[in-house]
């Protein structure tokens, strides 16, 4: 028979968002007649944008006819995407990125899973926890993370960045040598973010220590607060030490349409075996343009649409009506005496769960007495036990309902 990839076989369990999908199904069919709310993952449920459709449409005009058809693209991505992406996303904001830095793609979930391909399998990998899934699973499947400790429940060879709330769900840097660091901000699951001061404390820390930062900043247009910052390059050095990861999904509404971005510094160096300097732009080029034909031209002309005048009017419109609904989430739970946080530059609300109950207790009573699917935080990592995490993504009319049938729950 043929050998399989025994690095497959450290995974535990099953991915997070399937087992949650799983009990809720479980659930469904033993109870036919319940009204369920997703509050679960984050997927959205505004329709898209008019900007984007019509620009959709008029790209698949387009492709009606031979004389503007277009067949494969730019594995990179179009032009008028790119320069779209630098001028509305870097420029304004004082950060000057070139062309051949930004890499369009069907997803960020891909690309920050995609991007250790490039590292060495002996790279010590470090990560906040509660974390993303897939930072530590894909790690897993390259062979990093070594064996999985039962006692522990993490891997021995992954750094965990303990995020508590005693540190306000800001880890402390790592007390040992590390080559990658995975930070994510706005935070999934915390909704946490940090200043531009405290990001800079990453930055000075890569550069002195001579790793490097995988930023997923996939949630940053939902960023409120002045001192936020919206990319890790607005921190003086980080186009030296860090790689930026941006999606569409919930900014535009794209969970299904997928297109994203990675932004490589050509700056970004690394060492061969014989320690000579490398590109890391170059290396993720190879891998792009090897396993990927690009993001269709059809999606990125909507993309693109995400930058024009009415089309920023209405993607502004989409993140209040999220972030409305984040506060609604919010104060409701509060207003009960639960411990919240996040769900102010984030459309994430991380709670406490109640006293005597772990995350995956309080997801079954979320499920069977109030009929809510929120998302278990020890599923995160192990300091995310004892915490759980509900979207802002839903309808207005099941956000406020979720919020009441909580508040009659005894708790």
């Amino acid at each position: 028979m043929t050998s399989i990839n025994q690095n497959y076989l450290e995974l535990q369990g099953s991915y997070l968002f399937s087992e949650i999908a799983k009990r809720r199904t479980k659930f469904m069919q033993e109870n036919p007649e319940a009204e369920i709310i997703s509050l679960g993952i984050g997927d959205v449920t505004r329709g898209l944008p008019e900007a984007v459709l019509k620009a959709m449409h008029g790209a698949v005009d387009e492709l009606a006819q031979p004389v503007s058809f277009r067949g494969y693209g730019p594995e990179q991505g179009y032009d008028f995407l790119v320069n779209a992406i630098i001028e509305n996303d870097y420029r304004t904001r004082g950060v000057e990125i070139a062309s051949n830095e930004v890499f369009v793609s069907d997803g960020s979930k891909c690309d920050v899973g995609n991007i250790q391909e490039i590292f060495s399998a002996d790279s010590i990998v470090a990560v906040q926890d509660p974390v993303y899934p897939v930072y530590v699973d894909t790690n897993v499947m390259a062979g990093r993370s070594g064996k999985y400790n039962g006692e522990t429940k993490r891997y021995d060879n992954i750094v965990y960045l303990a995020c508590t709330a005693e540190n306000n769900f800001k880890p402390l840097l790592p007390d040992r040598k590390v080559d990658l660091i995975y930070l994510c901000y706005p935070n999934n699951p915390t909704g946490m973010t940090l200043t531009k001061d405290e990001l800079k404390v990453w930055v000075d820390y890569a550069r002195e220590n001579n790793c490097l930062i995988l930023f997923d900043s996939a949630y940053e247009a939902f960023i409120q607060e002045d001192d936020v910052p919206h990319s890790i390059y607005e921190v003086e050095g980080a186009k030296e030490v860090a790689i930026e990861f941006r999606s569409f999904s919930k900014t535009a509404g794209f969970t299904g349409v997928r297109c994203a971005y990675t932004v490589v510094p050509r700056g970004l160096k690394g060492l061969d075996a014989a320690g000579n300097s490398v590109v890391i732009n170059d290396l993720w080029n190879r891998r792009h343009t090897t396993k990927f034909n690009g993001v269709s031209y059809v999606t990125q002309r909507g993309a693109e649409a995400i930058y024009s005048a009415e089309g920023k009017a209405q993607i502004s419109e989409l993140i209040d009506y999220y972030m409305t609904n984040a506060g609604i989430i919010r104060d409701g739970l509060a207003s009960i005496g639960l411990e919240v946080f996040g769900g102010v530059n984030a459309p994430y609300i991380w709670l406490k769960t109640p006293q005597g109950m772990d995350s995956w207790s309080f997801f079954d009573k979320l499920l069977s007495e109030a009929n809510i699917v929120g998302t278990p935080g020890v599923g995160f990592g192990q300091s995310g036990q004892g915490y759980f995490r509900l979207t802002a993504f839903g309808s207005r009319e099941n956000t406020v309902k979720a919020v009441e049938r909580i508040r009659k729950l005894s708790l």
